[in-house]
């Protein structure tokens, strides 16, 4: 869930349905759910706070998942690494409604600093 305030949106969650979180190390902020499902995250995203949910879809191959959005008319954007998480590709259907793609993957590295 995208977030103005990620504390404020984790405190919210967690007070409302006892949601744990898990900070994730790494380039981005992101905070996972603990122990739930489906599984989510809180994330500072300035451009989609207030615009509701982003829902993920998982998939065992991510590339031809996005060569399926792409061959029935939708729009997906080129997969992106989650260091030691996995995948995902931002994707719109034919009507313009906003989804991803998730691929676990524990091997993904860190992205190179230089």
């Amino acid at each position: 869930m995208p977030a103005a305030d990620a504390a404020r949106a984790q405190a919210f969650w967690s007070g409302a349905f006892g949601w744990k979180f898990q900070s994730w190390e790494g380039p981005v902020e992101y905070h996972m759910l603990e122990d739930a499902t489906p599984g989510g995250a809180v994330y500072p995203a300035e451009e989609l706070a207030g615009k509701g949910p982003v829902v993920y879809f998982g998939t065992d191959d991510i590339d031809a998942a996005v060569a399926r959005v792409r061959g029935n008319g939708g729009e997906a954007e080129d997969k992106q690494p989650i260091p030691s998480i996995g995948w995902f590709a931002r994707c719109k259907d034919t009507e313009g409604n906003p989804f991803s793609l998730f691929q676990s993957d524990e091997s993904v590295p860190m992205p190179d600093a230089g």
